[in-house]
């Protein structure tokens, strides 16, 4: 526990205050960090001593021929749970420095108290992280997953849903953000973690479908640190936890860009058409849309957003009414299909949707 790491900081914190030398021995009482850096890896007799002992000892200047390698002043034992696992040297008059070294010693160890539980944080977030690739596997190791579920002390039920957020740049450190989202989910099972290094995952655990929407809107708000996010369905399966989560990433894959939280159900159809061959769908595309100007695709695409509505379209297109009446003509004319005709609106949607999917993934 006691880490070079952790004793450089403690040597480094403590002599900024105390204006003294420090000296950090480790549970061989070696010193391993000092603000006398001639004195690292030496033996510290001294330390040896309190090392065996568990008492502090002071060493005074005509003490030094029976402690080789110290150094007037006094010397603590660092003890972390119930065990003394190194010491601490404060060179100087012992006199001057008795009054103040028992603080040192309570410092010491809270900074390696601290140190161990954001290890532990880190251990256990790490954990959580692993658990849910181990689910994102076509073949999970289900007794795998208990085993480190119980090591974290974390006890998922039906139904389970997965949502994916893309962060956008801000200031905060990961678990900070982490707990901004552990927050939301308080009371609930749920395994929060980064898959990637801006993308964070939550899997949610007893909590119906349509409420990971509701808990997650008022997070929408927060567009300094969310981008977008995407939700899979709920299933009731740990071995379909997959699928939930391929479902979240197509949501936000294939949502719209001005929509920042999009569920698999908004997108169903797009995911559907873009499991088809490749092949086949730049066939269809250009088959339906390939006489097109990038102009007629536009209006087509208004069109739809618009419902079929043709006074909406040319007020959210600022053209006047009989322009956009002359280029669904003219749709008409060069692709075979009226898109005021539902059944030939279908086919131009879909053949809509592939153009955009082809225009994305030609964007990756």
């Amino acid at each position: 526990m006691l880490t070079t790491e952790i004793a450089k900081e403690i040597v480094e914190q403590t002599m900024i205050r105390l204006n003294r030398n420090i000296n950090i021995m480790d549970n061989k009482g070696i010193i391993i960090a000092s603000g006398d850096t001639k004195r690292i890896h030496q033996i510290h007799a001294g330390a040896i001593e309190v090392l065996r002992s568990g008492k502090p000892l002071i060493i005074q200047n005509r003490d030094l021929k029976h402690w080789k390698g110290s150094l007037p002043g006094i010397n603590l034992p660092i003890s972390f749970q119930g065990c003394i696992i190194g010491v601490i040297g404060i060179t100087g008059n012992p006199k001057e420095i008795m009054e103040f070294g028992e603080l040192v010693k309570m410092i010491t160890e809270m900074m390696i108290h601290q140190s161990f539980l954001s290890t532990q944080l880190e251990w256990k977030q790490r954990l959580r992280e692993v658990i849910f690739e181990e689910f994102l596997k076509e073949f999970p190791d289900q007794e795998s997953i208990k085993q480190r579920l119980q090591l974290i002390g974390l006890d998922l039920q039906p139904p389970y849903q997965v949502a994916l957020i893309d962060i956008g740049l801000n200031k905060l450190k990961k678990t900070e953000i982490i707990q901004l989202f552990e927050n939301v989910f308080a009371e609930k099972p749920v395994l929060i973690g980064f898959i990637k290094a801006n993308q964070l995952f939550i899997l949610t655990s007893m909590l119906p479908e349509a409420t990971l929407k509701q808990r997650l809107q008022p997070v929408v708000n927060l567009r300094n640190i969310v981008s977008r996010i995407g939700i899979g369905s709920s299933v009731q399966e740990q071995s379909q936890i997959r699928h939930s989560y391929l479902e979240s990433l197509s949501a936000l894959t294939l949502g719209k860009i001005d929509q920042i939280l999009t569920t698999y159900t908004e997108v169903e159809t797009k995911a559907l058409l873009n499991q088809l061959d490749p092949r086949a769908k730049t066939q269809f595309q250009n088959r339906i849309l390939g006489n097109l100007s990038d102009k007629l695709i536009d209006t087509l695409e208004h069109f739809f957003k618009s419902n079929l509505h043709i006074g909406e379209c040319a007020k959210n297109t600022f053209i006047h009414r009989n322009s956009l009446i002359y280029r669904i003509k003219k749709i008409k004319e060069l692709t075979g299909y009226d898109p005021q005709i539902l059944q030939d609106a279908i086919t131009l949607q879909f053949a809509i949707w592939i153009f955009d999917l082809n225009k994305k993934e030609s964007h990756k």
